[in-house]
């Protein structure tokens, strides 16, 4: 099966914002961007139709899912990105003021859990259940909208590259990761 993982467009908060499950608003370039997103997911299908249409529950994935075609994508709160917990909407910068276990996180976000939210591993089971089950389904070519830690989940579980080196293959927003199941 050819999974296609459609990253979301910019999102319209301050740079340096940390935002995981909140629900933010697109960037004014929403249309720019996501003409680019569609125009690249039609030149990657050469013409094939999806079996199935998934999206994360967030407006941010399903609008860019609507955008490129797909007003009724199949919502599934596992494709959400990562819960940033008592950090979300703060900026980074602020958190280190208040919290000092972002220090810690920042040196082993791999493995820690954000505070009062979830870590990596957390991410990537719930990532990794969503692809288990979608493995057993009869699909051919399936799209993915998502988020860059789901992504970035995506990857790991489809061998494209190793957990320790994940984040340096995180796809640009807008951009598109196709895995093979």
């Amino acid at each position: 099966m050819e999974v296609y993982m459609i990253r979301h467009t910019s999102v319209n908060v301050p740079k340096g914002t940390c935002y995981g499950w909140t629900d933010v608003p697109t960037a004014e370039t929403f249309e720019q961007e996501a003409s680019v997103t569609k125009k690249n997911l039609e030149n990657m299908l050469q013409g094939k139709s999806l079996d199935k249409v998934f999206s994360s529950t967030l407006s941010r994935a399903s609008k860019l899912a609507a955008y490129c075609g797909y007003p009724h994508p199949k919502l599934d709160s596992r494709l959400k990105e990562m819960y940033m917990g008592d950090w979300e909407m703060q900026n980074f910068d602020d958190i280190a003021k208040t919290d000092p276990h972002i220090l810690k996180w920042y040196e082993d976000y791999m493995h820690l859990q954000t505070t009062n939210g979830e870590s990596f591993p957390q991410l990537y089971e719930r990532v990794a259940d969503f692809l288990d089950e979608l493995k057993k389904q009869p699909y051919e070519r399936v799209a993915i909208f998502a988020h860059g830690g789901v992504l970035v989940c995506g990857g790991i579980y489809a061998g494209l590259f190793p957990a320790d080196d994940a984040f340096s293959h995180l796809v640009e927003y807008g951009g598109i990761q196709v895995i093979t199941l």
